[in-house]
């Protein structure tokens, strides 16, 4: 898939998410748009992964760290095949097997339950280290939200992923400098993120988020580095292309509603409309 079809897939992936909160009338739109790239990356150009077999044994992993950013994951699992786009709608319904947290044994190509920040890391770590018990060559990715860095667990899983050398490992931050109750420097500030990661003996590159040339450049730079895991620090917008969510706390966890929803929907038609001119 080249850069634009990228473009454009992450554009129809904004719109399955806010189509996907908009109905439930409850969700996670702002981390979930900040993340979109790093999703379309992921899973249209770097895992190895089947949809029409989502539990092959030699398939990359990837564990959503951040799990309450389960709108972007879904719309990304739908648009990728795993299911049916026109259930992106059933979002935490009653009776839906899209909740608000993600879970393995109900959704196809979730590999990872996940809800409560900081545990996804460690499973990541697990699986990694797995693979290197077992001599499996998979790699496993994780992501995470800047202001989980705040949780411990973080730290603990990564300086076991350092110590034991896990260079099948990924860890990516979506640092959109956001968190529910304001910036992460207010509630608790975890920059040099990069000299954190670093002090654990993790190999770290820096991207612009939104950028596929630098997605990509750097998941091909985490390939070649041996003997140490890789940190992915990516500079993100939170509400990414709706044009009154882009870098409001207040959209972390807030659904809009049908005039905001028309809004939104409108500024992602220009974002796709602009594109298809390229």
């Amino acid at each position: 898939m080249t850069i634009l079809e990228r473009k454009k897939m992450a554009n129809e992936i904004r719109k399955g998410i806010i189509i996907a909160v908009h109905s439930a009338k409850a969700g996670h739109p702002g981390g979930s748009l900040s993340a979109t790239e790093i999703y379309t990356e992921l899973y249209f150009n770097q895992l190895n992964i089947d949809p029409k077999d989502p539990k092959k044994a030699d398939r990359d992993r990837f564990v959503l760290s951040k799990g309450h950013t389960s709108p972007g994951y879904y719309s990304t699992l739908a648009h990728r095949g795993y299911f049916p786009v026109e259930d992106l709608p059933t979002f935490r319904h009653t009776g839906s097997y899209l909740q608000g947290h993600p879970e393995m044994k109900h959704i196809p190509g979730v590999d990872m339950s996940s809800g409560s920040l900081g545990q996804g890391v460690s499973a990541a770590v697990g699986m990694a280290l797995s693979a290197k018990i077992f001599n499996d060559d998979f790699r496993v990715y994780t992501l995470l939200g800047d202001g989980e860095l705040q949780e411990g667990q973080v730290w603990e899983a990564s300086m076991l992923a350092g110590s034991r050398q896990l260079d099948n490992l990924v860890v990516i931050v979506d640092n959109n400098n956001l968190q529910i109750d304001g910036t992460i420097e207010e509630v608790n500030c975890p920059y040099p993120i990069d000299k954190k990661f670093e002090a654990f003996n993790f190999h770290v590159i820096k991207v612009d988020g939104h950028s596929f040339e630098e997605l990509e450049a750097a998941f091909a730079e985490a390939r070649k580095t041996k003997g140490k895991p890789t940190a992915i620090i990516a500079k993100t917008t939170k509400g990414k292309d709706v044009s009154f969510m882009e870098n409001k706390a207040e959209w972390h966890g807030v659904a809009p509603n049908d005039e905001q929803f028309e809004i939104a929907m409108k500024d992602l038609e220009k974002v796709g409309e602009e594109l298809c001119q390229k």
